[in-house]
């Protein structure tokens, strides 16, 4: 039955989005370029509503069973609502929030999920105690914001959801965690579907009602997957979602260094970055997946490594990251903290021969 439901699902979501297209012209969910957008003629928004059409009938189809199912549908159509008002009347960020906090905080304590300790590589246990509602909150309105800021060019960020949406299925059917994997491969369908018509030339965007959920979910699913695991499982999700999280990451870092407010908008992120360097609209989307599959991959390698060899695959992706932010000037071009360090040594390493 789930192979019916995901060739539905991908079925409907390529059957729907045309018609989503024209329902948001009609209702003026559209996109306006201005000097922050890529795009140059104004663009439907609201595709994010044929993923969600289509996810739902999947869910309704299948209907796997959890304890967090139905905190999880309402916190979906939270999620939903906020993301079509916002691609309608474009939202004050304070607006956005309480509706991404509103969606967490169904999950959360309607669903009662949260993370409530971590097993030390060493041993013994990290208790959250009090702090395991606000870090299960944070994290996904977190992960949402992160697939939010990444949504700038055409199938960006439904191309890294997927892939996202791809390794933790994967890892999911590994552990024989079905509703997992059930609740991703439906998204997965869904968003690829959509894709056809998002992918460069874009037809339409997702909008906020994509992006917010297709984060909300991906989030969720994350928790679902590996809370109250060892602390080096708990680190798979980052891994998966090391594009988005660490472009977010540095926007942040970004802002405080040049004194900005956080929620400024700005072109410093890492398509705006890719597109100065030369790379072409479609190379830069090309590129940033392979990114994404790459980092997937470490994950599921990750995954299966003793404790030692996990925690130096950290490091090894910590540093990986913060050199390819230094050389594309993802915080600024004079932030170079490691290049500078690593010129130093090479000019020591020239002069000592």
């Amino acid at each position: 039955m789930l192979y019916i439901t995901l060739i539905i699902c991908f079925a409907l979501s390529v059957f729907i989005t045309p018609f989503i297209k024209k329902f948001a012209f009609l209702i003026g969910a559209t996109d306006r370029p201005n000097q922050r957008k890529v795009h140059q003629t104004v663009m439907p928004r609201l595709g994010g509503l044929a993923i969600y059409i289509s996810f739902i009938i999947g869910m309704l189809l299948v209907y796997p069973v959890n304890q967090f199912s139905l905190a999880i549908l309402v916190g979906s159509f939270i999620i939903l609502i906020t993301g079509i008002l916002d691609d309608l009347f474009e939202l004050p960020a304070k607006y956005k929030l309480i509706g991404q906090l509103a969606a967490a905080c169904t999950v959360v304590f309607w669903g009662n999920l949260q993370v409530n300790f971590i097993n030390l590589p060493f041993g013994g246990q990290l208790q959250f105690g009090f702090l395991s509602i606000p870090f299960t909150i944070i994290w996904i309105v977190g992960i949402t914001n992160s697939i939010n800021l990444i949504d700038g060019l055409d199938g960006l960020a439904a191309g890294v959801s997927s892939i996202a949406l791809i390794t933790i299925s994967g890892m999911a059917i590994i552990q024989g965690n079905f509703y997992v994997m059930a609740v991703g491969l439906i998204v997965l369908t869904s968003t690829i579907g959509f894709l056809i018509y998002n992918f460069h030339p874009a037809s339409i965007f997702m909008g906020d009602t994509g992006a917010l959920f297709l984060g909300y979910i991906i989030s969720v699913l994350s928790l679902l997957g590996y809370k109250n695991v060892t602390f080096i499982s708990f680190v798979i999700p980052v891994i998966i979602l090391a594009v988005p999280i660490s472009d977010t990451f540095f926007a942040i870092l970004r802002r405080v260094i040049h004194k900005k407010p956080l929620g400024a908008p700005d072109k410093q992120h890492l398509h705006h970055c890719m597109l100065r360097m030369g790379y072409s609209h479609r190379q830069t989307v090309l590129l940033i997946y392979a990114m994404s599959a790459f980092f997937g991959l470490i994950a599921v390698i990750y995954s299966q490594a003793r404790i030692g060899g996990a925690i130096f695959l950290i490091a090894v992706v910590i540093l990986m990251i913060e050199i390819i932010a230094e050389k594309i000037g993802l915080v600024g071009r004079n932030y170079r903290p490691i290049l500078n360090i690593l010129q130093t040594l090479r000019t020591n390493t020239v002069k000592n021969r």
